[in-house]
């Protein structure tokens, strides 16, 4: 009843707090033979890795991750696979500075999970919100890189579609210009307005909340099970999961509630290769099983917050105070949530991938 895990098949364990030794991972079922080393996980830990932009917490943490178990390697020039047994994945904190929180040890921050957490369990690490900091989904990025591994062939891409009150012109959208800006930003002309924008937010201390967009191409139809083992009901649970997330759309989301019935439906004709979709509202998935399109998901991060400006509170006595937190935030942590909803998509493909071979065996 821990509920640190999620996954059937391929199932992720994640491990650590903000402010400890280390954070890491256990990713179980993951099929053997797979080539896996550190550098095909690196490579997507590089892109949330903090203090990269002058619009992210300045935390410098090189986020580098040791494959502790699960690989094998048989020579010296053999490469290094998967044997099918647990993956253990771990990564170092370097650059905690536990001393900024401890005026607020006895307070409970607004936004945050202070009061739920010592509510819950009698107890809570005040040390950057211990377990539910969003450093822990350093660890959610590493078994991303494993789960990629598992779908060879699908395409799982995250960009940042709103920051703010600002949106993108889709019409401007572009996948090359994800990797060119700070904000994984497919429209450049929006790159250059959220830099201005959030320079003055973050110079008044505060914060905004942000959209993420996650598109996954190449998936096949026929994954995802009908009733409660839908596919975009298990999208909708890892992204809701994640750390500051208010909410999760697929295709079009609550757009179609203004849609009629000739609008909204996904029209069909026969392709070359089987039936073809003339519109994707419904992001991919049809009654909880993918149909071939692009599986499509957004979810909605809310304001950092831990903001500089005073807000009222109470203390574990239950006296009113006020409270400003002091430390290193991020003043729009939705642009570092793109590579972690990349990832948990990419962990949920993996998973209902297996399902569907153990239950149709293709």
């Amino acid at each position: 009843m821990s509920h640190n895990s999620f996954g059937h098949l391929f199932r992720v364990t994640t491990f650590g707090e903000s402010h400890g030794p280390a954070l890491g991972c256990v990713v179980d079922g993951c099929p053997p033979g797979l080539a896996l080393d550190a550098d095909d996980i690196q490579g997507f830990l590089d892109r949330r890795r903090p203090g990269q932009s002058r619009f992210t917490t300045q935390r410098q943490e090189p986020d580098r991750v040791k494959i502790l178990s699960g690989v094998f390697a048989d020579g010296p020039d053999a490469p290094q696979l998967t044997t099918g047994t647990p993956i253990a994945l771990m990564i170092e904190n370097v650059d905690q500075r536990s001393k900024d929180y401890g005026d607020i040890k006895d307070k409970y921050r607004p936004g945050h999970a202070d009061f739920t957490y010592e509510a819950k369990y009698g107890i809570r690490d005040y040390r950057g919100g211990g377990r539910s900091s969003a450093r822990e989904t350093a660890a959610r990025v590493a078994a991303g890189g494993v789960a990629r591994k598992v779908i060879p062939g699908v395409s799982v891409r995250g960009a940042l579609v709103q920051v703010g009150p600002h949106r993108i012109d889709r019409s401007r959208w572009d996948w090359a210009q994800v990797d060119q800006n700070p904000f994984f930003c497919p429209d450049p002309e929006a790159a250059v307005l959220w830099a201005d924008y959030l320079d003055g937010i973050r110079k008044a201390g505060s914060s905004v909340g942000a959209v993420i967009e996650v598109v996954a191409e190449g998936v096949p139809a026929g994954w995802g099970a009908p009733v409660y083992g839908k596919l975009d009901a298990d999208l909708a649970a890892a992204l809701m999961s994640i750390n500051a997330v208010k909410g999760v759309e697929i295709g079009d989301g609550f757009a179609v509630a203004e849609l009629t019935g000739e609008a909204n439906a996904d029209e069909m004709r026969q392709g070359n290769a089987g039936p073809r979709f003339l519109a994707n509202h419904a992001g991919g998935i049809l009654g909880g099983i993918s149909s071939g399109q692009p599986v499509v998901a957004r979810f909605a991060v809310k304001p950092t917050s831990s903001i500089l400006t005073p807000r009222q509170t109470v203390d574990r006595s239950g006296a009113e105070t006020d409270l400003l937190t002091k430390g290193r935030h991020d003043p729009c942590v939705g642009i570092r949530a793109v590579p972690v909803g990349e990832a948990m998509v990419a962990c949920v493909l993996a998973d209902h991938f297996l399902r569907h071979r153990g239950q149709t065996g293709r």
